[in-house]
């Protein structure tokens, strides 16, 4: 199923900081949303999510940072709890153990606080928690800032591997054109609170048209990033 959602737009204090916006997104693809901080990405991410719960599409959406998802004086094991019961879905240790497998937690104990996990594991969990609907569209909102670069990419490619299986939609959100570029077969560049140009991901990197674009795309130190 191709999401398809027109209008997107966003208000705040009397000013427009998302401008009137129409997205396409086709099942199972890989799709980067890029543009420097500001220019309202994360705006329209919330928007999308807001949309697409309203019309009973599932979504799922991961924050740059495990902080924003897990509670420190909780354990593992009650937030995975409560992410069940949000989601009307009964425990089913098959399914918890398939995509602990996937992302390469089994035989973790969640008897435990995220703390005493690494950042890496932490995020793989959180990610582990949006997957347990199998939502349609996955947003992964800056998924390397606060990993380190290897232990980011080896996160990514888990979860690439296995929503091929699922066919969900991947919406990677970075400032990171080396991510994008990298892991998504079409671009979409934001300014302003606008959707300037989007295209398949060879083609913009070799013939951007808007100035953003062609901005990003002229720092090519992008190209060596090992995500």
């Amino acid at each position: 199923m191709t999401i398809h959602v027109d209008g997107l737009s966003a208000v705040r204090a009397g000013r427009t900081i998302l401008h009137p916006t129409n997205l396409s997104l086709p099942q199972g693809s890989r799709i980067g949303l890029v543009g420097p901080s500001g220019s309202g990405k994360s705006t329209l991410c919330y928007a999308l999510i807001d949309r697409l719960q309203a019309e009973g599409i599932a979504v799922a959406h991961v924050p740059q940072s495990p902080d924003e998802a897990l509670d420190p004086l909780r354990t593992l094991a009650f937030h995975w709890r409560q992410a069940e019961r949000a989601l009307g879905i009964a425990p089913d240790p098959a399914r918890k153990g398939d995509l602990f497998r996937a992302l390469r937690l089994q035989g973790q104990s969640l008897n435990v606080r995220p703390w005493a996990w690494s950042r890496g594991m932490q995020q793989r969990f959180v990610i582990a928690v949006a997957l347990l609907a199998q939502p349609a569209l996955l947003i992964l909102d800056e998924p390397t800032s606060a990993l380190d670069p290897v232990i980011a990419a080896a996160t990514l490619s888990l979860v690439e591997h296995h929503i091929a299986e699922t066919g969900t939609t991947l919406l990677i959100v970075t400032h990171d054109l080396g991510l994008a570029a990298a892991r998504a077969a079409h671009l979409m560049v934001m300014h302003e609170g606008r959707v300037v140009e989007q295209a398949a991901t060879a083609d913009l990197l070799a013939r951007p048209v808007s100035s953003p674009a062609q901005s990003l795309v002229a720092h090519r130190n992008w190209a060596v990033l090992p995500c």
